[in-house]
């Protein structure tokens, strides 16, 4: 297990979760969030690692780009804006086209409000600027 500020082992990590969580967000964002673990959060990266990234990422049921769309839409209900940010560029990623993702944002104003969907728009417009990842 890791100690205070020396990241994380990733072999203590679901590989096939580890792989998803690469794919979808990205290595060098991985990497940055692993080497940020120490002994208070390694027990949560190996928790969403495999659960997350692994047993609902990698079901069969949805498709990637409609996973992103859920995913948007929670973060936007729930005001988790840096999450929000993290997921815009992960639904790049997962192939959303930006023209999708504004729709999705305008689809939040009605159900998730105003307000909430007002600043997913501003981070949107600074995410969306960004080339695309690759």
């Amino acid at each position: 297990m890791s100690t205070a500020n020396d990241g994380i082992d990733p072999s203590e990590l679901d590989p096939d979760g580890l792989a998803v969580r690469r794919e979808v967000l990205g290595a060098d964002y991985v990497a940055a969030a692993l080497a940020n673990t120490d002994a208070t959060t390694a027990e949560f990266q190996q928790l969403i690692t495999r659960y997350a990234w692994n047993e609902i990422w990698t079901r069969p049921g949805l498709e990637r780009r409609m996973r992103s769309a859920v995913t948007l839409t929670a973060l936007i209900a729930h005001g988790h804006w840096a999450e929000l940010e993290m997921h815009l560029r992960a639904a790049r990623r997962n192939g959303l086209t930006d023209g999708e993702i504004v729709e999705i944002l305008l689809q939040t104003a009605i159900y998730c409000g105003v307000p909430a969907a007002n600043s997913a728009f501003k981070i949107a417009q600074r995410v969306l600027a960004e080339p695309p990842p690759e």
